[in-house]
């Protein structure tokens, strides 16, 4: 069954991705109010009353161009919205109104009867971590590569010494800035000598490097599986889009089913996945994005992406 209120799409002004849905939203004749948590304020607005409607929460959600029912909303894509900061305000005030925002506006959102969650915030959260991503994937009958997650500089340099190339990953990707120039970490080799006490600080993720032929990048929506080859001479393929080349393949139907089964593990309808395809054609496990970029793929490949989210998010059902 199609619905027939509007989609709610909770993302930031620059999504070049979430354009690409709406625009073909809109083009399909379906109602999109867009917003992000980081304008709250005049100019957005939500209103919800529990306890003396039949449907809770019953009330609005209101931008300058936009208004909605939240028991209309019939589905709700978060995307990568942006929750406010409250510079203006002391450290004090600004980290009360920040608790206010998350749990009002982000609690109200959550409990929004009878819509479809591409994804739902909570699982997506809990989708994120690294080491359950690994457990769960493992349990799941995947590949795994043998992997440590430790803040022990002995047990780091006995991992990395039992293996013949190791590879640090972080355990999550961080807005991060050092004299305002900002820093990213990619997945980069390391070795035993490189391991000092500083490890100690935090945790770490140190993974042995698989041998591979190529990169493989999954994107599901609902129950549409796209995968594409992604070949390079690159042990990480995202520093440097323009030496990509990109294949749509078939995945074999034992590994798609259990993509679709993992996601169902985590209630989650849509997500990223990185594999890693070896030089004897068996496929690694990596990683699960849950909320993962996929606009560039259309653009170098023509698969229906926007198409498949759009068809998801007009359905509505969850």
């Amino acid at each position: 069954m199609t619905g027939t209120g509007p989609v709610a799409v909770a993302t930031a002004a620059d999504d070049m991705t979430a354009d690409m849905v709406i625009t073909e939203l809109n083009r399909r004749g379906t109602e999109v109010i867009r917003f992000n948590p980081a304008d709250i304020g005049t100019s957005m607005q939500v209103s919800a009353r529990f306890g003396s409607c039949p449907a809770s929460p019953a009330g609005q959600l209101r931008t300058p161009s936009r208004s909605a029912d939240l028991t209309g909303i019939r589905s709700l894509y978060w995307r990568r919205p942006h929750w406010p900061t409250f510079d203006h305000l002391n450290t004090a005030d600004a980290r009360f109104a920040t608790a206010q925002t998350r749990f009002g506006l982000g609690g109200t959102l959550y409990a929004l009867p009878e819509c479809l969650f591409v994804n739902h915030p909570l699982h997506n959260r809990t989708a994120e971590h690294k080491p359950l991503q690994l457990a769960v994937a493992q349990r799941l009958g995947l590949t795994v590569p043998p992997t440590l997650v430790t803040n022990s500089p002995d047990d780091a340099r006995e991992f990395i010494k039992a293996h013949d190339q190791v590879v640090y990953k972080t355990l999550r990707w961080t807005p991060y800035q050092q004299d305002g120039v900002g820093m990213t970490t990619w997945t980069e080799p390391v070795t035993a000598d490189e391991i000092d006490e500083r490890i100690t600080v935090v945790p770490h993720l140190f993974q042995s490097r698989i041998a591979k032929a190529a990169d493989i990048r999954v994107v599901i929506a609902g129950a549409r599986v796209f995968a594409v080859r992604i070949d390079s001479d690159l042990l990480d393929w995202r520093l440097d889009y323009e030496v990509l080349t990109y294949t749509v393949i078939t995945l074999p139907a034992a590994i798609e089913k259990t993509l679709l089964a993992y996601l169902e593990h985590f209630r989650l309808v849509s997500g990223s996945f990185d594999l890693v395809l070896d030089h004897d054609g068996g496929y690694h496990w990596l990683e699960l994005n849950p909320n993962g970029q996929w606009g560039w793929l259309e653009d170098e490949t023509g698969l229906p992406l926007t198409a498949a989210f759009a068809d998801l998010l007009t359905r509505g059902t969850p």
